[in-house]
């Protein structure tokens, strides 16, 4: 008799394991015989490329940092789409769009352009400028502008990272800047002193104020999103009632302004009198790192990120849930807290009933924009401090209304909760299959059942 012929192995495989993996695979994708084999097998169904292992630039394109990326691309198209069509140029060509396209098009990315230019001058650098400073301005502005973006972000993040929906950073911001403004103003201390006391009762405020949102939910079951919301009321409507009283209205002034802030009591403009940036934007990178260290190199960022992963497991493996809870919050309370004395002691150095504008409702975003991550929130601050400080230069220069920002920002957190339609639009889906491929996986299951 004539001597069985050899099978056939695919690359990579040898005599010994070729079998069992064929057998194998064909087990998983008839589940052991009781159903007929899928036209895709099962064990190319997974997130990997069919044929072969992801590739290192795959998964580079599919990460969600990528991801991040795309979604604000995506957003910038759009926007420039929407400002094109206010523009007068391309509502005067699209009269004759069929007879000249190109005409259209022209005006389209003209109108598009003029108005992202104008936000670069507005917020990274400005070639306008007599002299260097004039030029770099800009960038100092978005830094500055980005310092409580990022502090309120950080602690936005904090807390989803531990499974909490906080969105009471606007009411921490506030009451952060009304005992730090109090400090402030109202204390005659040296000059270091006085700064630091400042800072802490700022800290505090927040984290109080944080703290307490995390202490409800923690003995009582109350959610934090309802909690966050009435504390943001609470927190405002009491800083508007503290501006009318004698202790914090401003003397001779009927507005809800308080007196201006000590000298020793305000933070060093880093860069000189010329510029507004100032000590908060070191404050703010430093409070980067430490969120850093403490979700990845801390036995308590463990605990908060084994909660938020999973509260039932963590509390079986002996973590205390509600300690964690409550130490969460206060501490991204804290971290809030950095902004409203950012904005007290650095920006505006007085307190009004705008002390936190939309700071802390922006830190969401923020967080989000950034993954919930330190350095990619870190990030987000600064896309959205730029768009803060360029969005003036914008309407000046091209008559663009400030809103389109604010448009693209929506637009942003669109497609960040929406990964697999930016995958989509990029052509970037890692559970794609080629049809060749498959029929190639196919027909090798087959075989391989056959054998």
């Amino acid at each position: 008799m004539p001597e069985n012929p050899k099978p056939q192995h695919g690359a990579g495989e040898t005599p010994e394991t070729a079998p069992e993996q064929t057998a194998a695979a064909a087990a998983v994708d008839t589940a052991g015989g009781a159903m007929e084999p899928s036209a895709v097998p099962a064990t190319a169904q997974s997130g990997q490329l069919p044929g072969g292992p992801d590739t290192v630039l795959r998964k580079i394109f599919t990460g969600s940092g990528m991801v991040s990326v795309l979604a604000v691309l995506l957003a910038l198209v759009i926007g420039g789409l929407l400002i094109a069509s206010t523009d007068k140029q391309v509502a005067a060509t699209s009269t004759y769009l069929f007879a000249r396209p190109a005409d259209f098009v022209a005006a389209v990315w003209n109108a598009a352009t003029r108005s992202y230019i104008a936000l670069f001058q507005g917020s990274v650098f400005n070639p306008r400028g007599n002299t260097a400073a004039a030029q770099f301005a800009p960038f100092t502005e978005t830094l500055t502008i980005a310092t409580p973006l990022i502090t309120a972000g950080l602690g936005v993040a904090l807390a989803f990272r531990a499974g909490l929906f906080n969105i009471g950073a606007q009411g921490q911001i506030i009451m952060a800047g009304i005992l730090a403004a109090w400090v402030g103003f109202a204390l005659d201390l040296p000059l270091g002193l006085h700064l630091l006391l400042v800072l802490v009762a700022g800290i505090i405020g927040g984290a109080v104020w944080g703290g307490l949102v995390g202490l409800l939910k923690a003995r009582t079951g109350a959610h934090e999103v309802i909690l966050t919301i009435m504390f943001n009321y609470i927190a405002l409507y009491f800083l508007r009632y503290l501006l009318n009283t004698p202790a914090f209205q401003r003397p001779g002034e009927t507005n809800p302004i308080s007196p201006i802030l000590e000298a020793s009591a305000v933070y060093p403009q880093i860069l000189g009198g010329q510029f507004r940036l100032h000590l908060g934007f070191v404050l703010a990178i430093a409070a980067t790192v430490l969120v850093w260290w403490l979700l990845n190199r801390s036995t308590v960022g463990f605990e908060f990120r084994a909660v938020g992963a999973n509260p039932k497991a963590a509390q079986t493996a002996g973590i205390n849930v509600s300690r964690a809870t409550i130490l969460v919050m206060a501490i991204a309370g804290g971290l809030a807290g950095l902004s409203g004395v950012a904005q007290v002691a650095g920006t505006e150095k007085v307190l009004t009933d705008g002390v936190a504008a939309t700071y802390g409702f922006d830190a969401i975003t923020v967080a989000l924009l950034g993954r919930s991550t330190p350095w990619g929130t870190f990030a987000a601050g600064l896309l959205f401090g730029a768009f803060r400080a360029g969005a003036v230069q914008m309407q000046i220069q091209t008559g663009t209304p400030i809103d389109i920002v604010l448009v693209v920002q929506s637009l942003i957190v669109l497609f960040i909760a929406a990964p697999p339609l930016v995958r989509a639009v990029f052509g970037l889906n890692p559970r794609r299959k080629k049809p060749a491929r498959a029929a190639k996986s196919r027909r090798a299951a087959t075989t391989g059942g056959a054998a």
